[in-house]
């Protein structure tokens, strides 16, 4: 307010020097004075400026003054109170105490490290007075040294705070050890002296198991035991103040556990004496049961009530006595754990009584093995003998009713021969049998008195057979009665067979004049001499010879038929049948037809065609050349020879390849493709080659009409007779028929004209 009042001033002032400057500029006549008033009062006007700005100065620092203490009266003020807390004696009661100063403690610590600057930040302005020659440097310099002091004296007390909470939380970490450690032993001690000990083997078995799972325990906790006391040790070593505590606590926790590993120590020798005492019961009993489940076996009176019976129990007192062998290692094995048992007096006394009693038990038993063996081998040598005769029995009757069976069977088969040799054999058979009766009768009356011998022992059905001396008395009654009637049957067919044998010669003189008569007419028809008109004539006639014979044939089928109704199967005068002969007789007169037939058609050719008898002839016996059999055909390496003596040149090729010349002429001469080439068909080709080089209609009409006989029409039998089947039979698919001046037409007639015109014209 000063200062702003001298400032308002100053215009004033500054208006007082410049009246007067005006003053004695205009010479006033009080110039002089009014210069000397205008300097006193600029002069004390400054005076008062320099005045305030001092005052200033002072106000300031004396403000600064007063601020620096009362900084330092607040930090005194919060150290002090920091020293306080610092300083408390409260290092906690346990663990989670100790855990929360520890925690507040280190939120003191935080604290104090975030006002350690502003001490700093007081300290250096207290430096910076003192520097600077404040007025109250002294006095500066005094509180900031006491507060230095202060602040030392916190974090010194800061630190030894923290060093004892350190203490305190090792101390009670190892406190609350001790504690756990103490709490599992008394906790076990309590066990081991409260747990009965197990009454049956499988609780000491588990009894035994969990003690050998707390001794690995009791193991452990010693090692932690002595772990916590080296602890502690170092404890007292390092002066905790709790050390007292501490020496207290190992001695305690190592009286502890040397207490529960003595009870533990008593605790498995109780166990191991109970489970070896449990374990020797339970093998006494597992013997005890087994003898008694054995002892009604051998107790048994029952002996068997026949051999198979007997044998059965004597298997079954084998299994037993192997059994027992078996098992009386067991036996033995429990007399020797009773002497090795380590046990207390009460119960060593006790395993021997049981002992001695499973002992005696077993004696019995094999005393009745024994006598049960006895027993049973006696009744098996009764019964034996008994069994012996049932078998012997069984198989002579098994012998004799077999030898019944196949000798009924033999005389049952019913008397059917194909021959008289047979019915020979067979009554020589039966002759031979007849021979045997006696020692057949020898063996049935061995049979009787064995039987009777059975019968003095035992009532019982023999168990081999089922066969009885009575039934089989009614089998040997039965046999003579089939020997008569075996002997009549024989008879019978050996008048049968006398008369077949008169039959089979009968038809075996007809049936091979017959087949002789066949071999000759064909050489006659096929090996034909003269010219080919003669051929033709002698043909004709051994075709009407061949039909005349089909009588003949009639008488034979006749025979044939009536050895068939009397089953005659086979023949040994003959090898002909009424088949293969009427077979032989149906080609023989096919053939006669063909040869008719090519002939007709040679001669046509020799007429028609300019082809020469000399030519037909030599085709024709070329052909009978190589028709090795006679049968009339060539097979396809037949032709081929048969061409090329002719004079075709057909090459010579290797198995598997192709030859089209020869190809090419069997589209011809084998339309059918039967692999076969009849004569009628080589006759046909090799004419038709010669006529190959018919160039006109005219000609060709001039050949229908001479097989026409020169009508103006041809018929199909006139075609079938000129041409070879497949020609004559294209002519007549494609020619019209024929149709005379009148328009009549004539049936069966063929347009021979038209259709030759229709050919060249095309």
């Amino acid at each position: 307010l000063i200062e702003a009042d001298i400032a308002t001033h100053k215009d004033r002032i500054d208006a007082v020097t410049a009246q007067a400057e005006r003053f004695c500029q205009e010479q006033h006549f009080d110039a002089d004075n009014i210069r000397q008033q205008e300097q006193a009062i600029v002069q004390r006007y400054q005076k008062i400026c320099q005045a305030a700005q001092d005052r200033q100065g002072k106000l300031a620092a004396s403000l600064k003054l007063q601020q620096l203490f009362r900084d330092f009266d607040d930090e005194d003020s919060w150290v002090r109170e920091k020293e306080r807390m610092a300083s408390s004696t409260d290092f906690g009661k346990d663990l989670t105490g100790v855990q929360n100063l520890i925690k507040k403690h280190q939120t003191f610590e935080s604290e104090l490290n975030t006002h350690q600057q502003r001490v700093q930040d007081v300290l250096q302005a207290a430096q910076n007075l003192v520097r600077e020659r404040h007025y109250a440097a002294d006095d500066i310099a005094t509180r900031k040294q006491q507060l230095e002091q202060h602040w030392q004296n916190l974090q010194r007390l800061t630190s030894v705070r923290k060093d004892q909470l350190d203490q305190s939380l090792r101390y009670q970490l190892y406190n609350a050890d001790i504690d756990e450690e103490e709490s599992w032993i008394n906790e076990k001690i309590s066990m081991t002296r409260g747990e009965d000990l197990p009454d049956t083997l499988s609780g000491a078995q588990a009894q035994v198991k969990k003690h050998q799972a707390f001794e690995v325990d009791l193991r452990t906790h010693e090692g932690k035991v002595r772990a916590l006391c080296s602890s502690g040790e170092q404890l007292v070593k390092q002066g905790n103040y709790q050390q007292d505590n501490v020496v207290q606590s190992m001695t305690r926790l190592r009286g502890l556990i040397a207490k529960l590993a003595e009870l533990a120590t008593a605790r498995e020798e109780a166990l191991n004496d109970r489970h070896r005492v449990l374990q020797f019961n339970r093998e006494a009993d597992s013997i005890e049961a087994w003898i008694e489940d054995k002892e009604p076996q051998v107790a048994a009176e029952h002996s068997g009530r026949d051999l198979p019976s007997v044998q059965g129990l004597i298997a079954k007192q084998e299994t037993m006595d192997a059994a027992v062998s078996t098992f009386e290692p067991r036996v033995q094995a429990l007399a020797q754990a009773k002497r090795q048992a380590n046990l207390t007096p009460a119960s060593a006394q006790a395993v021997a009584q049981r002992e001695a009693t499973v002992q005696k038990r077993w004696q019995q038993l094999l005393e009745a093995c024994e006598t049960r063996k006895v027993r049973l081998l006696e009744s098996q040598q009764m019964f034996q003998k008994i069994e012996d005769m049932f078998l012997e029995f069984a198989q002579k009757a098994s012998q004799f009713n077999s030898w019944f069976e196949n000798a009924e069977e033999d005389l049952t088969d019913p008397v059917r021969c194909n021959s008289l040799d047979e019915i020979k054999s067979l009554r020589s058979a039966h002759a031979e049998f007849m021979q045997s009766m006696e020692a057949a009768r020898e063996k049935f009356e061995q049979l009787c008195a064995l039987d009777s011998k059975i019968k003095s022992y035992t009532q019982a059905k023999n168990p081999y057979t089922w066969f009885t001396i009575e039934s089989l008395e009614d089998s040997w009654s039965n046999l003579t009665e089939v020997i008569k009637d075996r002997q009549a049957d024989l008879d019978k067919e050996r008048q049968r067979q006398e008369s077949n044998e008169e039959l089979r010669k009968l038809f075996a003189q007809h049936a091979n004049e017959f087949n002789a008569w066949l071999g000759h007419t064909r050489s006659a028809l096929v090996e034909g001499s003269g010219s080919l008109e003669e051929q033709l004539e002698a043909t004709k006639r051994k075709h009407d010879e061949v039909l005349g014979k089909k009588a003949q044939l009639k008488d034979i089928e006749d025979l044939g038929a009536r050895m068939e109704e009397q089953l005659i199967l086979d023949n040994k005068y003959t090898e002909h049948s009424t088949v293969s002969l009427a077979q032989q007789w149906d080609q023989l007169e096919q053939l006669s037809m063909r040869m008719q037939h090519n002939l007709e058609q040679q001669i046509q050719a020799k007429n028609m065609a300019g082809v020469s008898e000399e030519q037909l002839k030599e085709y024709n016996e070329t052909f009978r050349y190589f028709d090795k059999d006679h049968s009339g055909r060539l097979d396809h390496q037949e032709l081929k020879s048969c061409l090329r003596s002719l004079g075709y040149s057909l090459p010579v090729v290797e198995e598997g390849q192709s030859d089209p010349d020869f190809e090419a002429i069997l589209a011809v001469v084998d339309p059918n493709a039967d692999g076969f080439v009849t004569l009628q068909e080589f006759m046909s080709f090799m004419i038709s080659r010669e006529t190959e080089n018919v160039e006109s209609a005219t000609e060709v009409i001039n050949a229908f009409r001479a097989a026409a006989g020169e009508k103006p029409y041809v018929t199909a039998v006139e075609l079938q007779k000129a041409l070879t089947p497949e020609q004559a039979d294209y002519c007549m698919r494609h020619m019209r028929h024929y149709v005379d001046d009148h328009g009549i037409e004539v049936e069966g007639g063929y347009d021979y004209r038209t259709f030759t015109h229709s050919l060249f014209t095309a």
